[in-house]
């Protein structure tokens, strides 16, 4: 269910990283338009990512919440690469070398994160904003 226009929530420091061509991508910012809900968009294709990014994320989630491992890339990876992750130092090396293989999209706000799209997930985040700011 979107907000109604009258309860449009202004939300400049979120941003939300993705691939804009990734249907999960598109499915959260067509959410995120129909709910009045402005965000700053972070093109991993354009712009990668930089590795105190991929450290933060991994210090407040673990980067297993953000290895994509049913995601086409990973699967195409070489078995003898894949061996290779053990840990977050590998896990983020990897990660940086091929974004596409981050979960997507990664929303940011307040020092939380999402990570993929989950309509709900999205809707609780939003109520608790909704408040913050009333």
């Amino acid at each position: 269910m979107a907000l109604k226009a009258t309860e449009a929530v202004n939300i400049a420091a979120m941003k939300v990283y993705g691939i804009p061509n990734c249907n999960t991508v598109k499915k959260a910012i067509d959410w995120l338009k129909a709910n009045n809900v402005s965000y700053e968009f972070h093109n991993f294709k354009k712009l990668g990512i930089a590795p105190e990014k991929l450290q933060e994320w991994d210090s407040k989630a673990g980067y297993e919440k953000f290895l994509n491992k049913q995601g086409l890339t990973w699967k195409q990876l070489d078995p003898a690469v894949k061996a290779t992750i053990t840990g977050s130092a590998e896990a983020l090396a990897l990660l940086q070398q091929k974004t596409s293989m981050i979960k997507r999209p990664v929303v940011e706000h307040n020092g939380e994160l999402l990570f993929g799209f989950d309509e709900e997930a999205y809707k609780e985040k939003l109520l608790y904003i909704k408040q913050l700011e009333q």
